[in-house]
């Protein structure tokens, strides 16, 4: 049984600074890094987490491109949390990419980005193959991460918002979730990364810290696993697949 729920203490943020030995980590694990299986141009969505942007995962997105797979991030800058406000347009993103690929699109959220990915997934379960969720927050929100008391200060009213979230969340997701959590995490709770509510999600805890999880070597070895295992989305039509790249090429020259 999950214990009572309480954001990370401040004075614990000192241990963020060991994301610094996941870079020599994730050179020492290279090799076996890349001899991981491969993918075959699968639509994957990279998504940042709160007040980080694309850059924040552009080490993951470069390894998953080395790996195969056809990886976008979402392009709108920092990640301010205004969900309302981004969601609507990080959909319209998700959607392009399916109509582009033909294929269900894989979506992997840092934090907030993790949130996100499994909204879209709730709101289109026939577009989205799989969330990847990397220490998000999925009870309560902001209320049991290190940043719960800069959102009171805000005025922000983090009970209510944990209840819309609960609500939110009975919704159940029909999309398969790998949740990805650190019990040394110093930023969000690792207890508020399991859904109560969640039916097919696969926990994986590793040992790394918030900022850690976008260069963690054991981080990307999941994912990497994981999204082989998804490997049998069916292929199009060699037809389709030419008409396909044609109308591409007519969109490039128009």
């Amino acid at each position: 049984m999950i214990e009572v729920l309480e954001p990370p203490r401040p004075s614990g943020l000192v241990r963020e600074a060991r994301c610094f030995l996941e870079f020599p980590r994730l050179l020492l694990r290279a090799v076996d890094l890349l001899l991981q299986p491969r993918g075959r141009g699968q639509p994957v969505l990279v998504l940042p987490g709160y007040g980080a942007g694309d850059g924040s995962t552009a080490i993951l997105k470069s390894y998953l491109r080395l790996l195969g797979y056809r990886v976008s991030g979402w392009h709108l800058g920092r990640n301010y949390g205004r969900v309302p406000d981004v969601l609507p347009r990080v959909l319209k993103r998700l959607l392009s990419m399916n109509r582009q690929t033909r294929q269900r699109v894989t979506v992997i959220g840092w934090s907030l980005g993790g949130f996100i990915a499994r909204e879209l997934a709730r709101e289109r379960p026939d577009v989205v193959r799989h969330v990847f969720t990397l220490g998000t927050p999925v009870v309560g929100g902001p209320k049991y991460t290190v940043l719960a008391a800069a959102f009171r200060r805000r005025g922000v009213d983090l009970d209510v918002m944990e209840a819309e979230i609960a609500a939110r969340n009975k919704i159940p997701l029909k999309t398969p979730v790998t949740a990805i959590y650190s019990r040394a995490d110093a930023v969000v709770s690792w207890q508020a990364c399991i859904d109560p509510h969640g039916v097919d999600i696969e926990y994986v805890e590793v040992r790394t810290t918030h900022v850690g999880y976008g260069f963690s070597p054991e981080v990307y070895k999941v994912i990497a696993r994981r999204l082989a295992d998804d490997r049998a989305e069916p292929r199009l039509p060699a037809s389709e697949r030419m008409a396909l790249r044609l109308a591409r090429r007519r969109r490039q020259r128009d």
